[in-house]
């Protein structure tokens, strides 16, 4: 198995591609393809691809208003492909873009929270983080 992989801000996915990610997902496993579609149709995608094949290996979404907030939701690495660095990589990508500094963040989460952390974000009352400005 591959283990290398890139990453990139896209609109280029393939619904079945993303639904099987998100179908090993507690918060999403029983979204439609409608919804995965409408939800990558108004949404900042980013996705994590292995290098040799193009396969979606990881995904990742932010909704902003592009000024003052954003939410960071659906991120997700195939189970097959963690720990190679494939979340960290998506964040490292996200945190970088220009467009989302100087404005506040925010994300739910049940797991993974300590990468979060990694990127500036803080618990808030449990699930919720927040990441100030």
């Amino acid at each position: 198995m591959s283990n290398s992989y890139y990453v990139k801000q896209t609109k280029d996915f393939k619904l079945p591609e993303v639904k099987a990610l998100l179908a090993q997902a507690y918060w999403a496993n029983t979204r439609t393809d409608e919804t995965i579609q409408k939800s990558m149709d108004n949404s900042l995608c980013y996705g994590a691809f292995l290098q040799d094949s193009n396969k979606l290996i990881g995904f990742a979404r932010i909704i902003t208003d592009f000024a003052t907030t954003y939410y960071l939701c659906d991120v997700i690495v195939d189970e097959a492909y963690r720990g190679i660095g494939a979340g960290r990589a998506l964040m490292e990508l996200i945190s970088s873009d220009e467009s989302f500094h100087g404005m506040r963040g925010m994300l739910l989460t049940e797991t993974a929270a300590s990468l979060y952390e990694k990127f500036g974000f803080q618990r808030i009352d449990g699930l919720y983080m927040g990441k100030k400005s």
